[in-house]
């Protein structure tokens, strides 16, 4: 149920009602429907229908199993474009890319998806065009700092130098990636050590 609470939220306010009048709709209390917004808890499985009912939805859109299953799709998409890139069968993973961009127009992962193997087709103007539609919508902080770098080196190929280094200017410190952190954080650090690391890290001294 990972939808369920935005979704009733949503489907209560544009049905015009309050907490007050579901709750007494439901006959449970106000705190109840609060708690099922927030998250907190979720309604007793016997209710369903009745919300879906309700709201004039069906269950697998009140619970989100439709957001869901989109997801899914864009994993798969993704992971065998991957796997296409790696095995060095670009212009296939480009179109898979392009084929799912039909199903998902504005989905962050697809974006950058074909942005990032477009760029490694050296088609570096049209890698650009998709990476600045992409980054702004996209919530995976991991395909974001990949392709502000891979942007820095894409303006450079298309003679946008000042662009490039506006962004390379903004991007993550080393200090504060993961491959410099993590083996500190597996050895043996003195409580003096572990000062000088939070110091560094805040400081950049």
């Amino acid at each position: 149920m990972l939808y369920l609470a935005e979704n009733l939220r949503e489907l209560r306010l544009g049905k015009g009602m309050t907490q007050e009048e579901l709750a007494e709709a439901l006959h449970v209390t106000s705190q109840s429907v609060s708690k099922w917004e927030r998250g907190e808890t979720y309604p007793d499985i016997t209710l369903l229908p009745g919300l879906a009912n309700l709201f004039g939805t069906s269950l697998d859109a009140l619970v989100g199993m439709d957001k869901m299953r989109g997801e899914e799709a864009c994993y798969k998409i993704h992971d065998r474009a991957n796997r296409l890139m790696k095995e060095g069968n670009l212009s296939e993973g480009e179109q898979v890319y392009r084929e799912a961009l039909k199903l998902f127009p504005d989905k962050a992962e697809m974006l950058l998806g074909l942005a990032a193997v477009l760029a490694m087709e050296g088609k570096a103007k049209e890698a650009v065009l998709f990476a600045e539609k992409g980054l702004p919508r996209s919530e995976n902080e991991k395909q974001k700092a990949t392709l502000r770098a891979v942007l820095c080196f894409l303006y450079l190929q298309n003679g946008e130098g000042e662009k490039a280094l506006a962004l390379a200017s903004v991007l993550p410190h080393t200090r504060e990636s993961r491959e410099v952190i993590k083996p500190k954080v597996e050895g043996e650090l003195t409580a003096e050590e572990l000062e000088r690391e939070i110091r560094y890290l805040i400081l950049g001294e």
